[in-house]
């Protein structure tokens, strides 16, 4: 799945790069979207009973990203449970050289406690799943 988006001067550090923090806010928008392009929106997710917390996110910069440029992020599933999922995202620039890679793991939640989700719904999220 793809998301793209510009880079504005409000995320940028005082060297004209995206500031470190900010590639954590530009994961978490790619995910939202890419679980719209999966048509399991957030809000349907919570009407479901079920909520992703994010437990662990590991990130590595290969390359910096300039204010203003327009970047494309690639998100899919790489490890699925029906406890939880890693993600495996990428962060390219309009030349298409790789600036960042993120592995983010999610656990699904139930009335506030890990939760296994139902085998309906991990068979929706495998479709995504990279080969």
């Amino acid at each position: 799945m793809h998301y793209k988006r510009k880079i504005f001067g409000y995320e940028c550090d005082i060297y004209g790069h995206l500031n470190n923090a900010n590639y954590l806010h530009l994961y978490e928008e790619a995910r939202a979207d890419a679980l719209e392009q999966m048509n399991l929106p957030i809000r349907k997710i919570r009407e479901m009973g079920i909520s992703i917390y994010v437990t662990h996110i590991e990130i590595d910069f290969k390359k910096g990203i300039e204010l203003e440029e327009t970047v494309i992020i690639k998100s899919s599933i790489s490890k699925m449970s029906r406890l939880k999922a890693i993600w495996k995202q990428e962060i390219y620039n309009s030349k298409n050289e790789l600036c960042n890679i993120a592995q983010v793991t999610g656990v699904f939640v139930k009335a506030g406690k890990p939760g296994r989700i139902s085998k309906e719904l991990f068979e929706r999220f495998l479709k995504f799943k990279e080969n």
